[in-house]
């Protein structure tokens, strides 16, 4: 596959700092990125930096989706919760309506919804927390699009339930060779050379092989690829992987356009 018909969405997480603690650099990610992961205010995010954010990818038409997370700013959204489901739920509409109000201030809305950190990794397999989650979507809003990792429970759930569902790959993280995450926590789960990523992450878009973190290949299939915005570098990997794609011919644009668009 190559050239004209080839298309892919890049995102990233966004709105990640807290008052006077920043991280990422929103505006130049915003020049890159087709998708905006925004920060809900659990894990990250205050309404300030997520109002910045909001605005930038108005004005240069980036979709914005909800990150939502557990309850988590100390651990970044990174350690487990086990909240109850109807818990869950509520804090995950909370999080939705918060976000979407924001960005309907600033001319745009939430178009789909990413969950954040270990939440994400947790409803690959956890049924009940990917219930919850997807109960509370469809009750926000039934049109959002969903995106998440290939055969996770999450998107097998939305799928029944009847929202849109988008698979995801990621441009800077190891894979296990059942194409599930390597956690940060295990040595080479973050990927760092801007030109390995890139290379890797047209082989995705292609459809060809990947290699996990064992040396086997791995199919991965996704219409949208995540640069990270707190990985160290991340705005040089960001511009490696979309210039590469655009140099391949590839067109980069939103799996799900923003309002107007």
């Amino acid at each position: 596959m190559s050239g004209g018909d080839v298309r892919i969405d890049l995102n990233s997480d966004l709105a990640e700092g807290f008052g006077r603690w920043e991280l990422g650099d929103d505006a130049a990610l915003l020049g890159i990125v087709s998708s905006a992961n925004v920060a809900c205010g659990f894990h990250a995010g205050d309404p300030g930096v997520i109002r910045r954010a909001c605005a930038q990818a108005a004005a240069r038409s980036v979709s914005v989706g909800a990150q939502v997370g557990y309850r988590d700013l100390a651990g970044f959204g990174r350690r487990f919760v086990d909240v109850p489901p109807r818990e869950l739920t509520d804090e995950v509409v909370y999080q939705l309506a918060a976000l979407d109000g924001i960005a309907r201030v600033e001319g745009t809305a939430v178009r789909y919804v990413k969950p954040h950190g270990a939440l994400y990794n947790a409803i690959v397999r956890h049924a009940e927390q990917a219930a919850a989650v997807v109960e509370a979507v469809s009750a926000y809003d039934p049109r959002l699009a969903v995106l998440g990792l290939p055969g996770s429970s999450w998107l097998e759930q939305a799928a029944a339930a009847g929202l849109p569902v988008f698979r995801e790959a990621f441009a800077d993280r190891a894979y296990t060779p059942e194409g599930t995450l390597v956690s940060r926590r295990e040595p080479g789960a973050v990927l760092h050379d801007p030109e390995l990523i890139a290379r890797r992450c047209l082989r995705i878009v292609r459809g060809e092989p990947v290699e996990a973190v064992d040396g086997s290949e791995i199919a991965v299939t996704a219409e949208s690829i995540c640069v990270h915005g707190d990985s160290p570098g991340a705005v040089a990997i960001a511009e490696a992987v979309r210039d590469r794609l655009l140099g391949e011919g590839v067109e980069v644009r939103p799996f799900v356009p923003g309002p107007g668009r």
